[in-house]
């Protein structure tokens, strides 16, 4: 192997003689718990550290900051969504042993999204006075700290742009360990960095001036991490005509990721304009927990777009719909057990956590909204699938159509039933959205519905059915006891469940990954 090719080798990670890497259960498990690991870690310090900031900056700064990454959330639409194309071109480039495209592909991306970047900068310079003086509802006393946050968030859009693409290299070569070795500290100082900032007497301005900083550090290492990986990147190349390909895939991301911010914050907004303040707090409340559970969904699909994609590079097609129906399965074997127990004790749940008016108000609302979380976590596979075989306009289109419907349905459910409409609404929405995913995979990909009954899920769907049933039952016999057996039960419940699992739902295969999965030496590559 040349030294070229053997740059991007890693422990637990397999190559073939043309440089083509080798995607199997082994590596997407262990990229999965990589990924899952880089999203809980930096979670817990902010729930550790998230009270100190909002009591040392007081509730308005706080408020203006969340304000302010939320502007920089949305002036990422100027990445046009050259990172999810530079992901999907560099890892299909290595699906069909083409590493000599890869850099042409990540300049061309880089180039144009610094010039995007820099736009958006002057966009936000010359939008800071409306938005802070008018248009944000801003107290007087903080209009100077506001424009000067909102000056240093300007500064940083052409950073987390381009970061975009130094990552997405690192993601379509699946170097996940490489990817959550920068991003697990870069998570971490964003929570810690404004406790840092309060301790040394910072202002706002100067605690997100650390956080940029810190942000920029990261790219740095990045781009670092890239000319290790690949040493020819260090040669600059460029093509007009291959910007219009990867903004022909990204321009459809984009408009995802333009619609998507409405189907998410649309119900919250009509609650707060058809009820009342209060009662968008008994709905977000809930909605805040279960949607938590993504984080292992969004950990395992990260992971397959870019497989995708160089499965699709190397036309390994009965690999892709294989992957594509046990992801499905460990979905359902992983997220549907603590689905289930948050349905049946979601009264519970909320009269420990947030009191007795949250247990009367929310708990319908809850239960409704952790069934359409497991319905979306499976819509994620074949979202990616899609957008990984090179087929985005579809996510985009079904998200467009569903728009107008969502606002409509949810308007006149909000208006009869409250926020236990609210919660159907967008049950309802999701449950379409994964039936037009799901079809559109199984027509385009020339996939037959009964790859996922080959490969386990029918035993899947049983199971958590079972489960689901035998859980009512113990919460109706356990109701009168205390929430300590209650507790007991659940577990019990749950080891019965992975017992079952693991001996009728995984196969030999599953098994050996599950092991090496167990064995987290061996995973990691230690």
């Amino acid at each position: 192997m040349s030294p070229r090719n053997a740059a991007v080798t890693s422990r637990g990670q397999d190559k073939t003689d043309t440089g083509q890497i080798k995607i199997g259960g082994g590596l997407i498990a262990r990229n999965t718990l990589l990924n899952l690991i880089g999203r809980t870690a930096p979670l817990l310090v902010g729930v550790l550290t998230i009270p100190y900031v909002v009591h040392g900056l007081g509730t308005d700064r706080f408020g203006l900051l969340s304000l302010a990454w939320m502007v920089l959330g949305y002036f990422t639409i100027f990445d046009m969504g050259l990172g999810r194309a530079t992901t999907k071109f560099v890892a299909e480039a290595l699906g069909k042993g083409e590493r000599d495209q890869v850099p042409q592909i990540l300049w061309t991306a880089v180039s144009f999204q610094l010039i995007l970047g820099l736009i958006g900068t002057i966009v936000l310079f010359g939008t800071t006075d409306l938005l802070v003086e008018r248009v944000l509802n801003i107290p007087p006393h903080l209009i100077t700290e506001a424009k000067d946050t909102f000056h240093l968030i300007a500064l940083s859009v052409p950073i987390v742009l381009v970061t975009s693409s130094f990552r997405g290299l690192i993601e379509a070569a699946q170097r996940f360990d490489l990817v959550n070795a920068v991003t697990i500290p870069s998570s971490i100082l964003t929570f810690l960095l404004p406790v840092v900032g309060l301790y040394l007497g910072f202002g706002l301005p100067g605690i997100v001036a650390l956080v940029v900083l810190a942000r920029f550090g990261a790219l740095i290492t990045f781009v670092a991490i890239n000319f290790l990986i690949v040493p020819h990147l260090r040669t600059f190349s460029g093509s007009i005509a291959l910007f219009f390909r990867l903004f022909s895939f990204g321009g459809w991301v984009m408009i995802s990721s333009i619609v998507g911010p409405f189907l998410v914050y649309l119900d919250r907004f009509l609650i707060g304009s058809i009820l009342t303040i209060s009662a968008v707090a008994y709905y977000a409340a809930p909605y805040e927990v279960v949607t938590r559970l993504w984080i292992l969904t969004a950990s395992l699909t990260v992971t397959l777009f870019p497989a995708f994609s160089s499965l699709e590079g190397a036309k390994d097609r009965l690999r892709v719909g294989i992957f594509f129906a046990r992801s499905i399965k460990y979905i359902l074997i992983t997220t549907g057990p603590i689905v289930v127990l948050i349905a049946v004790y979601a009264k519970d749940i909320l009269q420990l956590w947030l009191g007795s008016d949250f247990a009367i108000e929310s708990t319908f609302a809850m239960q409704v909204l952790v069934v359409g979380v497991l319905v979306n976590s499976l819509a994620h596979t074949p979202y990616a699938l899609l957008q990984g075989t090179g087929r985005p306009d579809l996510p985009a289109k079904f998200h467009v159509i569903e728009l107008p419907v969502y606002i409509g349905v949810a308007w006149v459910l909000v208006s009869e039933f409250g926020i236990a409409g609210a919660a159907g609404a967008w049950t309802l929405r999701v449950t379409l959205d994964a039936f037009l995913l799901f079809i559109a995979t199984f027509k385009v990909y020339r996939l037959s519905p009964a790859i996922l009954a080959e490969n386990g899920t029918k035993f899947a769907v049983v199971g958590l059915l079972i489960f689901g049933c035998i859980a009512c039952l113990l919460k109706a016999v356990s109701d009168p006891i205390s929430i300590v057996f209650q507790l007991i039960f659940s577990i019990g419940l749950l080891v019965l469940f992975a017992w079952a699992a693991w001996n009728y739902v995984l196969d030999d295969t599953d098994r050996g990954v599950a092991q090496r999965v167990i064995n987290l030496r061996e995973l990691l590559g230690w």
